[in-house]
């Protein structure tokens, strides 16, 4: 009996001390005790559920993600049309434009969800958002895969399995048809191959996919009843295409064009990037004073650029105990990750003799305020000059088989303000030497800056200041009509915040919208009117003796 207990003592020590030495060494490593696996399940799918269960903290730009339509910033007329396009009864296929980081994809996003609220929708709660980056889509000329349309795993390719051993050939569904009774969502869809680009018409027309093999044969009994349907009705592929592109429209093709409706997304202001960048920090529980607040949408060329500015200025002052984003701090972001700032032009509360505010888009679709400057020298009857400074006096186009070179449209726009004033007014600007300058160093060209060019060069001739905060846009023709131009509500739109107060713009182009606008919105169809407007001058007010003699002149033979 003492034996039998000797030998109990001596295995509890045992045991004991393995114990202990188990547990020091886990604790030595900082390896907590493991659940035991259960059954069935191996040692890499337990670590992989192990990983699942670990996260990190949701990131800023997630959290700063508008949660509903109305907390996209900016985009209210696009939002309206994206929803009676998407929420109604019969959706439609849809084409998003504009620039990166303006909300395509979170409203893309969110309609889907508002149509499933709408009873007289098509789309229902099982209706998928499948989403598809065009830049990342392999295309095979062998049509082995194509994760966007689909393919047929045919039995001579690796890894056919067993049906593939019988010589069946197994059809492969893509994203079209994940996307059934649904949205495809296709970002940057002008990446896309070409004959992608075409098979994709072909789904969007039949709303459904056909395959094809050499390895299938309807008399085939090894074939599943399923395959054999798929092969003989295809795979259902009925949703709607939501497009979003940063190229401009006439980048994409036309067929694809035709069958969406097409809607833009516009360029963030300052005002939009600053709400933009409040919303932010009030997401990350810092507060940013208004000075910090501009000066962070200043650097912003999208509201990605102005959440990621605020994730790092808060980052720094939590790190220093603060709770408020100074103006440091953000000088501190532009200058660390070298953010260019990007500067607003603003239209001059001073009237100056030759200058005048042109408007104009840019490459990105954005409008802008651009100052012009003229100067006048009389020079000798009929032998003045044509300087032209920062705009473009010729252009290369190219014509497949050949080059060709012509002037630029802005010398062209010029030497029709010449020829309008000679035939309108009586001037002669051959008896002056002339010179434009477009500040800046951007490049100018166009057309339609010629009744700022017109307003600028009048206003040099007669040393006389146009009216402040006055911005114009639209093409003068030789006979001294004002013709319609593009791109109108973006210049309007860069106007406003650039602090115009008087718009002119040709007739054709007015829109009803446009007497809602924070300025005075004047439609014109003669140089003449031009020149009343910028000049402040009206048929009544001619005989004022205030008047400038020269200018009065030049107003009367317009008459």
């Amino acid at each position: 009996m003492e034996i039998v207990i000797w030998i109990l003592v001596q295995l509890a020590l045992f045991g004991g001390l393995l114990w202990f030495v188990s547990a020091r060494r886990d604790k030595e490593l900082g390896v907590a005790r493991r659940r035991p696996a259960p059954k069935n399940e191996t040692r890499e799918l337990h670590a992989l559920r192990a990983q699942r269960a670990r996260a990190l903290n949701m990131p800023l730009a997630e959290l700063a993600r508008p949660a509903k339509m109305e907390d996209i910033v900016g985009q209210e007329d696009a939002i309206r049309a994206l929803r009676a396009a998407m929420c109604g009864p019969n959706p439609q296929h849809v084409l998003l434009y504009g620039p990166p980081g303006v909300g395509k994809t979170c409203a893309a996003r969110l309609v889907l969800e508002e149509a499933k609220r709408n009873p007289e929708s098509p789309f229902d709660e099982q209706s998928a958002f499948v989403e598809v980056d065009a830049t990342c889509v392999r295309f095979d000329e062998r049509a082995i895969a194509d994760p966007l349309i689909g393919s047929v795993h045919d039995p001579i390719y690796q890894g056919a399995g067993t049906l593939g051993a019988q010589g069946v050939p197994q059809p492969k569904p893509g994203a079209v048809t994940r996307a059934h009774c649904g949205v495809l969502f296709l970002d940057e869809i002008g990446e896309l191959h070409p004959m992608q680009m075409n098979k994709l018409l072909k789904v969007l027309e039949d709303r459904r996919v056909y395959f094809d093999s050499a390895y299938y044969s309807p008399e085939n009994a090894a074939i599943p009843p399923h395959i054999h349907d798929i092969f003989q009705n295809g795979l259902p592929a009925d949703f709607r295409l939501i497009g979003a592109t940063t190229r401009s429209p006439e980048e994409i093709p036309p067929a694809l064009r035709s069958r969406c409706v097409e809607l833009f997304f516009r360029p963030l202001g300052q005002a939009d990037l600053a709400a933009i960048a409040q919303g932010a920090a009030r997401r990350l529980g810092v507060r940013i004073g208004d000075a910090a607040l501009q000066t962070c949408a200043s650097y912003c060329a999208s509201g990605r650029d102005a959440v990621n500015i605020v994730q790092l200025a808060g980052g720094a002052a939590h790190a220093e105990g603060r709770e408020e984003i100074s103006l440091e701090d953000v000088l501190w972001v532009a200058e660390t990750c070298r953010h260019s700032r990007r500067l607003v032009q603003r239209i001059s509360d001073t009237p100056r003799v030759g200058v005048c505010a042109g408007l104009a888009v840019s490459s990105s679709g954005q409008g802008l305020a651009i100052e012009i400057e003229c100067t006048a020298v009389r020079a000798e009857h009929g032998m003045g000059t044509l300087l032209l400074g920062g705009m473009v006096e010729e252009e290369e186009i190219d014509l497949r088989t050949r080059k060709l070179r012509r002037k630029g449209t802005a010398r062209v726009s010029v030497e029709n303000v010449r020829e309008a004033f000679r035939r309108r007014f009586g001037l002669d600007c051959r008896d002056y030497d002339v010179r434009f300058n477009v500040p800046g160093g951007m490049p100018m060209d166009g057309p339609s800056a010629g009744i700022a060019l017109s307003v600028a060069l009048m206003s040099a001739i007669t040393g006389e200041a146009p009216m402040a905060r006055i911005a114009l846009t639209g093409e003068i023709t030789a006979q001294g009509e004002v013709r319609p131009v593009g791109g109108v509500r973006e210049k309007l739109a860069a106007a406003v915040e650039a602090g115009a107060q008087t718009l002119v713009l040709p007739a054709d182009n007015w829109e009803e919208g446009f007497s809602k606008l924070p300025a005075a919105v004047y439609p014109v169809r003669d140089i003449a009117e031009v020149m009343r407007i910028a000049f402040g001058v009206t048929h009544e007010t001619h005989a004022k003796e205030d008047m400038p003699s020269v200018l009065e002149q030049q107003m009367a033979i317009g008459d």
